[in-house]
């Protein structure tokens, strides 16, 4: 098991690059089963949970390459639908696999992701949007079966809002399914973040019929097959944040390169509230489109709440936590998402915050300065959020069980390094990682 040992206080300068988004390779490397064509996927990260996907599809009969951050894939054979719980249970995108299996082969059998730390987070939804397609749906000792009726999958109406909103993975499975199946699908309440838009951008181009995708309303008219693909994945939205973030804890003018702005306006807007501005160049879809960090010796406290896209996204409420633990005044976070997600209040407390958490809602007293300490990663995004207080905080601080961030980051502390950041990692005792959110 990794540590990450970080030396505070260091200015950054140069250029980091964005990665593919983790968020939006998971599923679009599912449809690989929806065709008996070859497909190319580019700029795929190579992340723990990419790696993880394409084992889950192995065992499914695809045949897989890896090139540099791209992925090829072709159908070998179609014997085995059962997505095993050895791999399912190491991260939940793992039952994206759901639609595309079922939508292909007419039955299949995946496993019930494990558990989260950051609270519970059912696929209800899944099941609900493939029954209103047909699909006869059971669980069976911890697995999802499921079964395509005689006559095929058919076109229903379908709402997909659940307590929180839309689900991202239960539009995907849906969207899958409905591409194969007869008629017109409606989906009501979709997801409208970058990464579906991306899954169904990435099916259009395999033939399938799609319209609405980023609406909350999603149309899809299905076709009898789809083609192979050639997909270029969207840059990750989390980590471009994070990086944004990085900058202004560090007080340090950094350029993130290849990122979205227009998939960052919330982000964007709160760095502004707080001080920091952001400077950018070049077309926002652009690889090679620049986000500068202005950075800020006088942060100012900010009120956040964490919704579905467009709005604050969950995925960076730790990072902007570890930011207002430096700013004047008292900030507020409201978590809509997860209400449990606040995973890392307590270790940056152990760095010298004043942060309360209670009914999901953390308020956070500016204290100006955090100190190194001795602190332990939960989950992902808890993991990001130490990782930029360590750098911001006097002294050094010793990050254990960074295996979480290697889930979303690919190799962050040689990336940061390079920006100037005093940050290595540290080989200990080997230790089984559990399964966890992010």
């Amino acid at each position: 098991m990794d540590s990450f040992v970080i030396s505070g206080g260091a200015r950054l300068a140069g250029t980091i690059t964005v990665s593919g988004s983790k968020n939006a390779a998971l599923p679009i490397l599912a449809v690989s089963l929806m065709t008996d064509e070859p497909c190319s996927f580019r700029n795929v990260p190579v992340l723990r949970d990419v790696q993880t996907q394409v084992k889950i599809l192995n065992t499914l009969g695809v045949e897989s390459t890896w090139g540099r951050r791209e992925v090829r894939t072709r159908v070998k054979d179609d014997y085995n639908s059962t997505a095993p719980y050895e791999l399912v249970k190491q991260m939940r995108a793992g039952v994206c696999v759901l639609g595309p299996l079922l939508a292909k082969r007419g039955e299949c059998s995946v496993s019930l992701p494990g558990g989260c730390v950051i609270g519970e987070r059912p696929i209800d939804l899944h099941l609900r949007g493939l029954a209103a397609l047909g699909a006869e749906i059971t669980l069976e000792s911890g697995y999802v079966k499921a079964k395509v009726p005689k006559g095929g999958l058919r076109g229903a109406e379908i709402y997909l809002g659940g307590k929180a909103g839309s689900s991202v993975l239960a539009t995907d499975n849906v969207i899958c399914a409905a591409v194969l199946a007869r008629g017109t699908t409606v989906i009501e309440c979709a997801a409208c973040e970058p990464e579906v838009v991306d899954l169904a951008h990435c099916l259009i181009s395999m033939g399938a019929r799609i319209d609405g995708a980023g609406s909350p309303r999603i149309t899809i008219h299905g076709v009898k097959k789809l083609k192979g693909c050639d997909w270029t994945v969207i840059p990750d939205r989390i980590e471009a944040a994070t990086f944004l973030i990085a900058g202004a804890v560090t007080r340090s003018p950094i350029s993130v390169v290849g990122g979205r702005p227009d998939h960052l306006m919330a982000v964007i807007d709160v760095l502004r509230q707080m001080g920091v501005e952001i400077k950018r160049s070049g077309k926002p879809t652009s690889r090679t489109n620049v986000m500068t960090v202005v950075p800020t010796d006088r942060l100012r406290a900010c009120e956040v709440t964490t919704l579905p896209y467009p709005a604050f996204p969950t995925d960076v409420q730790s990072q902007i936590i570890t930011l207002m633990t430096l700013a004047e005044g008292t900030s507020i976070v409201t978590e809509r998402i997860y209400p449990e997600r606040f995973m890392a209040a307590a270790e940056l407390k152990r760095m010298g915050a004043t942060i309360t958490v209670a009914n999901g809602q953390a308020v956070i007293h500016g204290t100006g300065k955090l100190s190194g300490a001795q602190v332990m990663a939960s989950d992902l995004r808890a993991s990001a959020a130490l990782v930029l207080a360590g750098m911001a905080a006097e002294g050094e601080t010793r990050i254990s069980r960074v295996y979480h961030i290697d889930r979303g980051y690919e190799r962050i502390e040689e990336r940061l390094g390079r920006l100037g950041a005093l940050i290595k990692r540290t080989a200990d005792e080997a230790v089984e990682p559990a399964s966890a959110g992010g």
